[in-house]
Formats: structure tokens, C-alpha cells, sequence
């Protein structure tokens, strides 16, 4: 049995769970005392960030090698989802910190949305180059 359906199977969960989270923690901002916003926002971080693992470890041990241009857009997608799995993680581990010691400071909320922030665009950037990576150069015309 090959695995090399289980990347493409994955990455749509850490796309779609981070930057709903992401979204959700924004819309806190904006209606301000939406609780279940805030906790909706923290659990789709923790699980994105999870899904974010296994798809990045799917990626590295189950697809094959590529060369030439193709290679170079499969290192900048590698490179781009250890980025990704890097602030999440950090973003998830703020979070979790914060919750712990029930902090409620400003300042720690905007370094926190800065982090997952940054986090989505980081999973946003990684979808591109992946999608850029199938369709030009695995799906040719």
C-alpha cells in the first residue's frame, strides 16, 4: 500500500483550521464579548497546528523527489511549511500559556493574534506554492 496519497489527503485541514481560527479571533475584536469566538479561535489554532504537523511530516517522508524548477518550487513549499509549523507552534504554545495563567493583558492578546497572524498567512503562502507545485508542474496540459 503506498502512502503517497496522504499529503494531498492533509493539507486542506491546517489551510481551512487556521485561518477560520485566525478569523474567528478577529471577529472577537470586532463584537468584543463573544466568548465562544475566543475559545472557537483557540481550539481551531491547537487542532491547526496539529494538522499542520502531520501534513508537513506527510509531505516529508511520503512525496518524492523533484528536479529542476519543479525541485526548486518543492524546496520553497518545504522551506515555507516548516515556517508555518514553526509559528503555529510558537502560537499555540503563547496561547496555551496564556490561558494557563489566565492572563488577560493587551498587550500579550495583540502579540498573540500577531502570532497566528502571521501563522495564516504562513499556511496561506505554503497552500500557494503547493497548489503552484501540482498544477504546473505534476498536472501538466
Amino acid at each position: 500500500m503506498s502512502l503517497d496519497h496522504l499529503h494531498p489527503m492533509l493539507v486542506h485541514f491546517p489551510i481551512s483550521l487556521v485561518i477560520f481560527g485566525f478569523l474567528a479571533d478577529i471577529a472577537v475584536i470586532i463584537y468584543k464579548k463573544e466568548l465562544w469566538l475566543s475559545k472557537a479561535g483557540f481550539y481551531l489554532l491547537i487542532t491547526g497546528t496539529i494538522a499542520a504537523l502531520f501534513t508537513l511530516l506527510s509531505g516529508a517522508l511520503f512525496t518524492s523527489e523533484m528536479s529542476g524548477e519543479a525541485g526548486e518550487v518543492r524546496e520553497t513549499h518545504e522551506l515555507l511549511a516548516w515556517i508555518t509549523v514553526i509559528l503555529l507552534v510558537i502560537a499555540s504554545v503563547f496561547q496555551v500559556l496564556m490561558n494557563m495563567r489566565k492572563t488577560d493583558s493587551k498587550n500579550l492578546r495583540f502579540i498573540s493574534l500577531c502570532l497566528y497572524g502571521l501563522g495564516a498567512l504562513a499556511v496561506g503562502f505554503t497552500g500557494f506554492y503547493g497548489g503552484t507545485l501540482v498544477y504546473n508542474y505534476m498536472m501538466p496540459l
